[in-house]
């Protein structure tokens, strides 16, 4: 269904500087094409954060995943969005939707937000990226929109340049493939350039504690009912299994909590051709993450 090139980033909360900073250098010297941090009220905020990571690196790319249109105005998330583009050497790419339920519930209780009907929120997001488009000018800040309804995916494909489809853990293959067929049709000429982005939720057998939180499920479930949201086998069993969903889903890029970024390396390198030698035996035992830190808000798009 695609064959473009695969791009993997890693999604990581800000705890310190210290671990930040590592968290991005390590990304970059992985392989790993970005680093994203959510947005919500209760961690870091995403900007300035991201900022730091940019000052960090040297070519890892850096965005939002995905910030809630209806926690600023639209002009004040275009203004950052394009400061970090513009002072990064268009390093920078906005993620944005309307706000998972549970974003916009902590934003009523901490700062007492109303953040409207699902029409008006997703009409934030519109506005949000005209506003940003007229900042850019001749430069240009790639938007991904995390679209759920049939509303959001038509803006979606009217307007983004990367999608991530908001769907279940439990969406079959055809129905992920079904979704992206149709937003590409949307778009039309622009169709065949856009690009699909799909979370992993996790690496391996181990879920860490939040997965089940943030998933309302288990491992064994997720297993059983063959979520795309999960990734498990050897390195080899990854590759191919990406191999996969890049042709019959038309997904080529993925997202991989921090926890497992080491993990998962292996896998990077056996789908880089570039690499002329990688920079681990394949063959070596994959490490299992430890599970240290609650990261389940970094994880699914908003």
């Amino acid at each position: 269904m695609t064959d473009k090139s695969f791009k993997f980033a890693v999604i990581a909360e800000p705890k310190d500087q210290k671990q930040w900073l590592g968290i991005a250098r390590q990304a970059e010297d992985l392989g790993y094409t970005s680093l994203l941090s959510a947005d919500v009220l209760t961690a870091a905020s995403p900007f300035p954060a991201l900022a730091l990571a940019a000052g960090a690196t040297t070519t890892l790319r850096f965005g939002t995943w995905v910030i809630a249109a209806p926690l600023r105005g639209p002009r004040m998330t275009a203004w950052d969005a394009h400061t970090l583009s513009m002072l990064s050497g268009g390093r920078f790419d906005l993620g944005i939707g309307t706000g998972r339920p549970f974003v916009l519930e902590d934003a009523a209780k901490l700062i007492g937000l109303e953040p409207g009907s699902a029409a008006q929120r997703l009409a934030q997001v519109e506005q949000t990226i005209d506003e940003l488009r007229a900042l850019d000018g001749e430069d240009y800040t790639p938007v991904l929109i995390a679209a759920g309804g049939p509303k959001a995916r038509a803006l979606a494909a009217a307007k983004a340049d990367r999608i991530t489809v908001a769907s279940s853990a439990f969406a079959t293959r055809e129905e992920i493939a079904a979704l992206v067929t149709q937003i590409r049709e949307q778009a039309g000429d622009r169709g065949e350039d856009m690009e699909f982005v799909a979370p992993i939720y996790v690496i391996g057998d181990q879920a860490p504690p939040w997965v089940s939180r943030l998933l309302r499920t288990d491992m064994a479930t997720l297993i059983e009912r063959d979520s795309l949201g999960i990734l498990r086998g050897s390195p080899q069993d990854m590759a191919e299994e990406l191999r996969r969903r890049r042709e019959t889903l038309g997904v080529c890029s993925f997202t991989i909590n921090a926890v497992f970024a080491e993990q998962f390396a292996p896998v990077l390198d056996l789908l880089d051709t570039s690499r002329e030698s990688p920079k681990r035996p394949l063959s070596a035992p994959v490490p299992s993450p430890r599970f240290t830190s609650d990261s389940s808000h970094n994880t699914g798009p908003r």
